[in-house]
């Protein structure tokens, strides 16, 4: 990647990756990449934010770090931690061999970096390969809004302090993709340090040819067949509506079972690839699952 790309750039990086974004969203990530700006992505599950990350990564040669956030998540999970367990056997084995240091001395090499854990944000801070890391932090609506406050300040200045080693401060600020199911509001402060883009669904057309490109051996007919289907299934109020994801699987699935053309019978059977929940099938055999498969043939 040169270092200053542009949107055919981005476009060809991303699509050499199997990742196809719209124009809106390989502009955000050129902004991104030019402004050394995070760029936080909201939008429903299975809209592509996590593999965009994967894409960028595998794209710019930078090593992904992906840090998943969760309720309870602190500070220590993210940045460092001691391994006490290592540190704790090392003041044995020193007093086993009759060690005559004094406690200070063994004190300095019990925080030393050798028992020093670094977590995924302290990983990206520190990398030193000479590419910047693409820094993923993932689902950031299930972290506490703590872990919020703390990530906006370590995003300001890309630098951290460790009592006993000193600070750590990045030589080249990582690539930052932050992302977001939307089941609670991202604070302002944080947005309005990041980049944003709303991440939809593809379209029939972009579906199809990011199913091509994970599934190149699927029939053509087959995999705009499935991407037309999961596309109906969307609109259907489900708990659980299928992704981009689901819709490579469903046609992998499809292809497994040595079906060229989607039927009703095929669609029934394999449901299981796309839906996840016992509910949501119901609902799609409900609503007539039969004029759905020949509307998805038709289109």
């Amino acid at each position: 990647m040169s270092d200053a790309p542009t949107l055919d750039d981005v476009l060809a990086g991303l699509g050499a990756q199997g990742y196809l974004p719209d124009e809106g969203l390989a502009t955000a990530v050129l902004l991104a990449l030019r402004m050394r700006r995070p760029l936080l992505l909201e939008g429903e599950p299975g809209t592509g934010k996590t593999e965009l990350a994967r894409a960028l990564s595998a794209w710019t040669g930078g090593t992904l770090i992906r840090l998943q956030c969760y309720e309870g998540l602190d500070a220590s999970q993210a940045l460092y931690e001691w391994d006490y367990t290592r540190q704790l056997l090392h003041l044995r084995t020193a007093e086993a061999v009759g060690d005559a240091r004094d406690g200070a001395a063994l004190e300095g090499e019990l925080y030393g970096e050798r028992f020093l854990i670094r977590r995924p944000l302290l990983q990206a801070i520190s990398d030193t390969s000479g590419t910047p890391p693409v820094l993923l932090i993932d689902e950031l609506d299930r972290a506490d809004d703590e872990f919020e406050a703390f990530l906006l300040e370590i995003l300001a200045e890309f630098s951290v302090t460790v009592p006993e080693l000193g600070t750590f401060t990045a030589t080249e600020p990582p690539v930052v993709v932050i992302t977001s199911n939307r089941t609670r509001d991202v604070h302002d402060a944080l947005k309005r340090r990041c980049l944003y883009h709303w991440v939809e669904h593809p379209d029939l057309d972009r579906e199809v040819a990011i199913v091509r490109s994970r599934v190149p051996e699927a029939p053509a007919a087959l995999a705009r067949q499935v991407a037309a289907l999961s596309s109906s299934l969307r609109a259907l109020g489900l708990h659980k509506p299928p992704g981009v994801a689901e819709t490579i699987d469903w046609v992998r699935a499809i292809g497994v079972l040595g079906v060229e053309d989607l039927d009703d019978r095929t669609a029934a059977a394999s449901l299981g690839a796309v839906l996840k929940y016992r509910e949501d099938a119901e609902r799609v055999r409900a609503a007539d699952l039969s004029a759905l498969v020949a509307d998805a043939c038709a289109r």
